[in-house]
């Protein structure tokens, strides 16, 4: 029967009490998320885990696709629904648990030898239990490098939200104009159809040549083209909507607001304060100073202990083949002849020259995304504002014009569908305007509100730190 010695007892339990009391919490910062959203965008998130205020979510849901779809609805629906956002909180999850990781003590190694004596003398044991006594040292600083990283997952899920909520605001706003434009289309091409039916009798009549004829049917034809295009921006728009908002199946048959919303008064951002706004909400800026900071740790872990990167003790006993046992103290120390963490030194301290750049880096995209986003906007509302204030009602008083002429006698039939065509035109053109108008606000909302990389628009992907490797691992061999 193999007995162990007290000290041994004593290390093996101490062990397990310091490493088996640790759990890992269930909301995993999800709250900070909730309230970072409400705060930038007022809209609220939820993290589905078939809970009971999961439930009262789908009926909210249920309600609001039950209603005609505002830009504010749609996005709501897509943060509550989005499946892939979804899977973007269990991010979180893995964060949290790579910091409860930090924190626990690495397992004791148990080691056992048997030795047959020759000439049938019997057989020798020896046993052994060690821990990196080093270990202790250095939890309190891998526990902090794990939660910069852990800080930085929280920010980076916070930027997916509003990422998914710019996505869904543009997106429904290019399907608000596109079902706007397809009813223009609809009335050009039932103006070109009756333009055409006219040609065909003044033709047969012989008061027009063929060349006109050829030229009404060509626009009645292109007016056909148009409304087909139309109609499948429509669908497209539509699906890009189910895709955003999680819908599939009867779900999918909401409904939008017909009209795009009119040019406010005023931006709800001062577009002579964007920059600076920008740099003090980014989300962006914020992951790569945890950057910076975890990367700042990891090299002075590396510098205090790249010499003896581990070190074990614990307690070693020994039956001799008479049956008596010895116990001792052991220790295992890796002796640095070759490695003496230098290159582990010069890898952190490069990781942490690069992460300070790409923080500048970010800092100038960033203030160069915010002027740009508010010139969009400015560029975008001036030239909006020009075809409601100027362009429209010039149409408008050529149609009324040329009704005049018309029923005066002075122009014919053509004259006065032709005007009509092009005072629909120019409303479609409008429409274009105003939905260019309405994205540029998002985008520069965004900008303002945190988020850089957004709604398609390339930007710096600042290095993540929540998977960084162990800082005390790998720097030293033995």
């Amino acid at each position: 029967m193999i007995r162990f010695a007290m000290p041994m007892l004593v290390v093996v339990s101490s062990t397990l009490l310091l490493s088996g009391c640790t759990s890992v919490p269930k909301h995993a910062n999800f709250p900070d998320v909730q309230d970072a959203v409400a705060e930038r965008t007022g809209q609220q998130v939820q993290w589905n885990r078939l809970s009971a205020d999961d439930r009262a979510v789908n009926a909210a849901l249920r309600d609001m696709l039950g209603q005609e779809l505002t830009a504010d609805r749609a996005v709501q629906v897509a943060l509550l629904n989005n499946r892939n956002l979804q899977a973007t909180y269990e991010d979180l999850g893995v964060a949290q648990a790579e910091v409860v990781q930090a924190g626990l003590l690495r397992n004791p190694v148990f080691d056992a030898q048997v030795k047959f004596v020759e000439g049938g003398g019997g057989t020798k044991l020896e046993l052994a239990v060690v821990q990196d006594f080093l270990d202790v040292f250095l939890i309190p600083l891998r526990k902090r490098v794990a939660e910069d990283g852990f800080a930085a997952a929280t920010l980076r899920v916070t930027g997916a939200v509003l990422d998914l909520a710019g996505q869904a605001r543009t997106a429904f706003y290019g399907h608000q104009a596109a079902e706007q434009t397809l009813e223009l289309r609809q009335t050009v091409t039932a103006a070109t159809a009756a333009s055409y039916e006219l040609a065909k009798r003044l033709h047969a009549a012989g008061n027009i040549t063929d060349l006109d004829l050829a030229q009404e049917r060509a626009l009645h034809e292109q007016a056909k083209l148009d409304l087909a295009q139309a109609e499948t921006a429509v669908l497209d728009g539509r699906e890009r909507l189910n895709v955003l908002m999680g819908l599939w199946g009867t779900d999918t048959g909401w409904a939008v607001v017909k009209r795009l919303p009119d040019l406010p008064d005023g931006e709800p951002v001062a577009t002579g304060d964007a920059e600076r706004r920008a740099v003090e909400t980014s989300l962006d800026l914020a992951i790569a100073r945890s950057d910076v900071q975890a990367r700042a740790r990891t090299l002075g872990i590396r510098r205090s202990f790249g010499l003896l990167p581990e070190a074990e003790a614990g307690v070693a006993a020994e039956r001799e083949a008479e049956g008596d046992w010895s116990v001792g103290p052991a220790i295992s120390l890796p002796i640095p002849l070759f490695d003496q963490g230098q290159a582990g030194t010069a890898k952190a301290r490069a990781e942490l020259g690069r992460a300070r750049q790409q923080y500048i880096a970010t800092a100038v995209a960033v203030r160069s995304a915010a002027r740009a986003a508010r010139n969009r906007l400015l560029a975008a509302r001036a030239r909006a504002d020009y075809y409601r204030k100027v362009i429209l009602p010039l149409r408008q008083e050529i149609t009324r014009q040329t009704q005049l002429q018309y029923n005066a006698m002075q122009v014919g039939a053509f004259q006065l569908l032709q005007a009509k065509r092009e005072q629909v035109e120019a409303g479609v053109a409008y429409i274009d305007a105003l939905r260019d108008y309405w994205v540029a606000r998002t985008r520069f909302e965004q900008i303002t509100t945190g988020r850089l990389t957004d709604l398609g628009e390339s930007g710096p992907t600042p290095t993540s730190t929540s998977g960084a490797s162990d800082p005390s691992r790998g720097s030293g061999g033995h």
